[in-house]
């Protein structure tokens, strides 16, 4: 059997879940990486960085993040279990039961909204409400199993974080927390992408309609670079407009160069190449760009607000 549980002796079946199922039920990787972008967000917007409402944003964020998987888990537990990729997650295999999945991400999502909104601001923690019913709703329940342009649109629940932290630390949004969620928001089809095309039989079997499986290889391949050409630009425009320093530009543009040459090199890959090397290699290095861009821009803002307080000791010494 693959479903762990017992039968107590009314005959209710309880599943012998672990505190690590749970946790990876809120899919901690992805959750990871959310808040670091939220993180960055808030350091990046003016004005001085509350440590209360920093350490209450990013909790309530990650567990917002978290319940956005739960959900995702719960609902998309028919097609995990058909797929290589997913078949050992904690609902498909039986070691958390759909109806405790789903309570599980629905506390979460009431806790995490409550919270940012009652202890931080009701503009964080109605970007936060937005964003959860966006992936587990608009995308999960619909756009994933209806459009192959469902990454492209589902991409904007996680590319949300940064003006959820933007909103947390100043209760507005601005230009470069939209730049933020831009820069995501165009990494996430070439990145997600790249997985479709080596793991093209399992989203064939769950019937679900990625691009590599409906347009096409050739197609997909070419979007890919186009998004990536697209990405690379973005990636500059925080020091173009003045948002971030020169070493931070001249970072994030060899960064991009990096991720287009990859990109290429999916472009160029023969159809009749099964291993799928260059695709694989652009997949690993999407992870390592978001990464960087994101440290880099963290790196900067941390400079110049210390290189401005040297500045503003020195003034009121003089």
């Amino acid at each position: 059997m693959t479903i762990l549980d017992k039968t107590v002796d009314d005959g209710a079946v309880l599943s012998e879940a672990t505190a690590g199922d749970y946790l990876e039920l809120m899919k901690p990787r992805v959750m990871s990486l959310v808040v670091f972008t939220a993180f960055v967000g808030m350091v990046a917007a003016p004005g001085a960085l509350n440590p209360f409402v920093a350490a209450v944003s990013v909790i309530s964020i990650a567990i917002g993040a978290g319940a956005s998987g739960a959900l995702n888990m719960w609902y998309d537990a028919d097609v995990d279990a058909v797929m290589s990729r997913t078949a050992s997650r904690p609902v498909p295999s039986g070691r958390i039961l759909p109806e405790q999945a789903l309570a599980f991400g629905l506390v979460l999502s009431t806790l995490s909204v409550m919270t940012l909104g009652v202890f931080v601001n009701w503009l964080a923690g109605a970007m936060l409400a937005f964003t959860i019913f966006f992936y587990a709703v608009i995308y999960t329940m619909w756009l994933k199993r209806w459009t192959p342009q469902n990454i492209v649109i589902g991409g904007a629940a996680g590319s949300f974080p940064p003006m959820i932290g933007w909103a947390a630390a100043t209760g507005a949004v601005s230009l470069e927390s939209v730049i933020l969620f831009l820069i995501i928001f165009l990494w996430t089809p070439p990145h997600f992408w790249a997985l479709a095309l080596f793991k093209s039989g399992d989203y064939q079997r769950a019937g679900i309609p990625m691009m590599p499986n409906v347009a096409g290889e050739t197609s997909t391949k070419r979007q890919m670079f186009g998004y990536s050409i697209a990405l690379a630009v973005a990636g500059v425009l925080p020091s173009i407009l003045g948002y971030a320093g020169v070493a931070y530009g001249v970072a994030a543009a060899a960064l991009g160069v990096g991720f287009v040459w990859y990109a290429l090199q999916v472009l160029l890959m023969p159809q009749e190449d099964r291993a799928m090397r260059p695709a694989k290699a652009l997949f690993g290095y999407s992870l390592l760009y978001l990464f960087a861009v994101f440290a880099l821009y963290l790196a900067d803002c941390v400079a110049a607000r210390m290189f401005a307080g040297q500045l503003a000791a020195v003034g009121v010494g003089s």
